[in-house]
C-alpha cells in the first residue's frame, strides 16, 4: 500500500510518500509545493499543479491530510483553509480515499507525545524511515501524516480481521 501524506500550507505545502508492507515502512519521496506572489488564485493554482504532479509521479493508493488549527488571524485562517481545500481536492481528483488527522494525533502516532515540536517529529520520521532526508519541515510533517495513517490503517485492518474471525 502506498500512502501520500500532505501538510497543508499556503506558502509551502509538504507532501511525503511511503510504502507500507505489514509493519514495514519505506520512504519513497517527499517534497514541498511552493507558491509565490500575492495573487491568491495563482498561488492556489501553483499548489494544485505541483501536488497533482507529485501524485501522478508516485501513484499513491491512499491519501492523508493534516487538519489545520484555527489561529487568531481570521483572514490567515481562511487562506490556509483554501490551501487545505487544494490538499483535499487533488487526491480526490486522482480517485484516492482521503483521511484526515489532527496535528496532535499525528505527533502522538509518530513521536509518542501529542505536543512534540518540529525537531522531534523530524527526528522520529528519520528513525522510522531509514535513509529519508526530508527537504524541509513541511515535508517531514507530511511524512509524519503518512506514517500516522499507516498505523491507523493497520489497526483498522486488525480490528476488521478480528471481527471477521469472531463472526
Amino acid at each position: 500500500m502506498r500512502i501520500i501524506g500532505i501538510d497543508p500550507g499556503l506558502r509551502s505545502m509538504g507532501w511525503g510518500v511511503i510504502d507500507v508492507d505489514g509493519s514495514r515502512l519505506r520512504h519513497i519521496a517527499n517534497g514541498q509545493c511552493v507558491s509565490v506572489g500575492t495573487d491568491l488564485a495563482v498561488r492556489l493554482l501553483a499548489l494544485h499543479t505541483q501536488l497533482s504532479a507529485a501524485i501522478a509521479l508516485h501513484a499513491p493508493d491512499l491519501a492523508a491530510v493534516e487538519h489545520t488549527f484555527v489561529n487568531r488571524d481570521g483572514a490567515g485562517t481562511l487562506k490556509l483553509g483554501q490551501a487545505r481545500g487544494i490538499a483535499m481536492l487533488v487526491p480526490a481528483q486522482a480517485g484516492l480515499s482521503v483521511s484526515e488527522y489532527a496535528p496532535n494525533a499525528v505527533k502522538k502516532a509518530v513521536v509518542g507525545v501529542g505536543h512534540a515540536d518540529k525537531r522531534q517529529v523530524d527526528h522520529m520520521v528519520r528513525l522510522q524511515l531509514p535513509g529519508c532526508d526530508p527537504v524541509g519541515p513541511d515535508a517531514a510533517d507530511a511524512l509524519a501524516v503518512a506514517i500516522c495513517h499507516a498505523f491507523h490503517a493497520r489497526s483498522a485492518g486488525r480490528l476488521a480481521a478480528a471481527i471477521g474471525a469472531a463472526s
